[in-house]
C-alpha cells in the first residue's frame, strides 16, 4: 500500500469505520440500517446547512483580523475587554455546538487568550441568545436568570481554573495545533 493511501486511510479513520460499520448494518438488519440511513443523511444534510456559513465566517475572520488586533482585544493582557467579546461572540452565535469549535480554533491560531475560547465556548453551548428567548418563554425570567448567571459563572471561573493550571508550555501547544489545524 503506497504512503498517500495509507495517509488517508488514517486522516478518515473515523469515516471509514463508521461506513464500515453503516454497511454491516445494512447487510445484517435491511430495516434498521434503512432507519440509519435516513439518520445519517438527515444529519449530514443539517451539517451541510450549518457548517458553510461558519467556515465563510472564520475564513473571513482569518484574513480580515490582523493577529496584533485579536491580541489586542482578547490576547492575554486584554482584561475584561476580552471577556465582553467573547461573551458577545458566544450569545450572538448561530448553529450547534460542533460549528463553535472551528471559530475557537482560530481565535487560538490568531492568540486569544485560551480562558477567554474556553469561555466562548461556554457561552455558545448556553447563552445563545435565541436558546436564551426560548427559555424566557417557555420557563420564565427567573428561571433563565438563575440558569445562564449560574451557568456563565461556572464556566468563566472554571475556564480561568483550566488556564491558571496549564503549564505555559501546555498553553503553547494548544496554540500550536490550532495554528496547525488551519494549515
Amino acid at each position: 500500500m503506497n504512503q498517500n493511501l495509507r495517509g488517508l486511510i488514517k486522516k478518515y479513520k473515523w469515516a471509514l469505520l463508521t461506513a464500515i460499520i453503516l454497511t454491516i448494518i445494512n447487510i445484517a438488519m435491511p430495516t434498521i440500517g434503512a432507519n440509519a440511513n435516513k439518520l445519517t443523511l438527515s444529519n449530514f444534510l443539517t451539517m451541510l446547512g450549518v457548517l458553510p456559513p461558519i467556515l465563510l465566517l472564520i475564513g473571513l475572520l482569518d484574513v480580515w483580523v490582523p493577529k496584533e488586533i485579536m491580541i489586542k482585544y482578547m490576547g492575554e493582557h486584554s482584561g475584561i475587554k476580552g471577556l465582553g467579546i467573547a461573551l458577545i461572540l458566544g450569545s450572538f452565535a448561530a448553529g450547534p455546538l460542533y460549528a463553535a469549535f472551528p471559530v475557537a480554533a482560530i481565535l487560538l491560531k490568531k492568540r486569544a487568550r485560551l480562558s477567554y475560547v474556553m469561555f466562548f465556548l461556554g457561552v455558545w453551548s448556553t447563552a445563545k441568545l435565541p436558546m436564551v428567548m426560548f427559555e424566557y418563554t417557555s420557563f420564565g425570567g427567573l428561571f433563565t436568570f438563575l440558569h445562564i448567571t449560574t451557568n456563565l459563572t461556572v464556566f468563566l471561573i472554571g475556564a480561568l481554573l483550566i488556564e491558571k493550571m496549564l503549564t505555559a508550555e501546555s498553553k503553547e501547544a494548544v496554540y500550536q495545533s490550532a495554528s496547525a489545524l488551519s494549515e
